[in-house]
């Protein structure tokens, strides 16, 4: 007959490997999938690549996960002006619970205009130095979906004296979803206003508008 002590420290003993892997699974593991906007933060040592087309841009971002925050690099263009965009930026995770999360970005780079009028009539070249401040939100809907909040107000002005500023307010978001493999496909639309001006002149406003179809994969 087994000892009563003995068959208590043998359940100790098969029963300590699991409690610690269960203490240790990190609260982004509720987040298990999104290599393109979601999730609002890549887990810490994740890497993810995307690459997306629209309107009016097409591009692709890189995007490290690390203790606290992630970072992002994107190269886009934007084809109704034939303009190149540089960014590199940073999110930062604020709130979050079972199925919602929310975070701040914040981004700088650099736009390079033709100044092409074919596609936009107003369009002005130059060099524009860009900051762009924004939130991202996303909410679990499912297994194999989120749905994902964007709030992106990117600010060119412009290096040389003329006074050049472009301003953008878009809000939007749509669902990405989960294909398979670490691989996400990112369906989204944003909608706002644009201010702008090519030199010391009155300010413009117009409609501004984004839309999205994008692909992404979890390298690590």
């Amino acid at each position: 007959m087994t000892h009563p002590a003995f068959r208590f420290l043998l359940f100790l003993v098969l029963s300590t490997p699991a409690l610690a892997q269960e203490r240790s699974s990190p609260r982004s593991e509720r987040w298990s999938f999104g290599a393109v906007v979601a999730p609002v933060t890549m887990p810490e040592g994740m890497t993810s690549l995307c690459g997306y087309v629209g309107v009016p841009e097409m591009g692709a971002g890189f995007r490290q996960g690390l203790e606290g925050l992630e970072l992002e690099a994107k190269a886009k263009l934007d084809y109704f002006r034939l303009a190149g965009i540089f960014e590199v930026g940073a999110r930062r995770q604020v709130l979050a619970s079972e199925t919602a999360a929310l975070a701040p970005t914040l981004s700088l780079g650099l736009v390079l205009n033709s100044g092409t009028d074919y596609l936009d009539e107003e369009n002005f070249g130059g060099v524009l130095l860009r900051l762009s401040p924004g939130l991202v939100a996303g909410w679990r809907a499912g297994e194999t979906v989120v749905l994902v909040g964007l709030v992106d107000v990117p600010i060119d002005i412009g290096l040389s004296p003329t006074g050049a500023w472009r301003i953008q307010n878009l809000v939007g978001g749509g669902p990405e979803i989960y294909l398979g493999q670490g691989v996400t496909l990112l369906l989204s639309g944003q909608i706002g206003l644009e201010h702008f001006r090519e030199d010391r002149h009155d300010w413009n406003t117009r409609l501004a508008y984004q839309i999205r179809l994008g692909i992404g994969s979890r390298m690590f």
